[in-house]
């Protein structure tokens, strides 16, 4: 890795916060990885549910985690979800391993009315749409790396480091759609549902479920 290489993931973080509500009861996280972002939605929610598919993941996730996090290893498409009975599900960099119209409507089902599903993923490369955001991301991909090096060797803090199972987790090279491709299906499997391209090769995907009529 060069020293502009930092972690993506790490710095979208806030922008999933930001989109939960203040405190919520119950959150599922699906995809939790190395459980970074599980322990941040720890001091937002009473209880986290943390799921991932990779044993290796699980294990390294319960070792930062808080007491209100449970770390379990499962396949969010086979595990059998409570309805209802989340006020948030989010997922960082996970979605785009899975097809949408078979996970959005099982994680719609999972949410209480209300409730905010805020998903961050890879979309495929789409050039002639996406050009400025590409290239915007080439530029400040170095500008940003080299400052929080910088900043990591004068010991101000970790500043977007790769976690030390970073090598360990999956990645997807080619993501099956671009962002408009996402955004089209997942508004027609989810009405209402809103897509946007992030900057550094990725989108929101963001949600929220209608409350219950009175």
């Amino acid at each position: 890795m060069g020293a502009w290489d930092w972690d993506h993931n790490a710095f979208y973080h806030r922008t999933l916060l930001r989109q939960l509500p203040q405190h919520c009861d119950r959150i599922l996280e699906v995809g939790c990885g190395a459980g970074a972002l599980a322990a941040e939605l720890a001091r937002r929610a009473d209880r986290v549910d943390a799921v991932d598919r990779s044993a290796e993941m699980i294990e390294a996730a319960r070792r930062v985690v808080p007491g209100n996090v449970d770390c379990v290893q499962t396949d969010i498409l086979e595990h059998p979800l409570p309805e209802a009975a989340y006020d948030a599900v989010v997922s960082l960099t996970t979605l785009h391993h899975m097809p949408l119209d078979q996970v959005l409507p099982r994680l719609a089902h999972t949410l209480r009315p209300g409730g905010v599903l805020a998903v961050i993923a890879l979309p495929r490369a789409d050039p002639l749409r996406e050009l400025p955001a590409e290239v915007t991301a080439a530029l400040a991909q170095r500008v940003f790396g080299l400052a929080f090096a910088t900043l990591r060797a004068t010991g101000r803090g970790t500043w977007y480091a790769h976690e030390p199972t970073h090598a360990a987790m999956p990645v997807v090279l080619d993501p099956p759609l671009t962002t408009r491709e996402v955004a089209r299906r997942s508004r027609h499997i989810l009405p209402g549902a809103r897509v946007r391209r992030l900057v550094f090769w990725r989108y929101l995907l963001r949600w929220d479920k209608p409350p219950q009529p009175r």
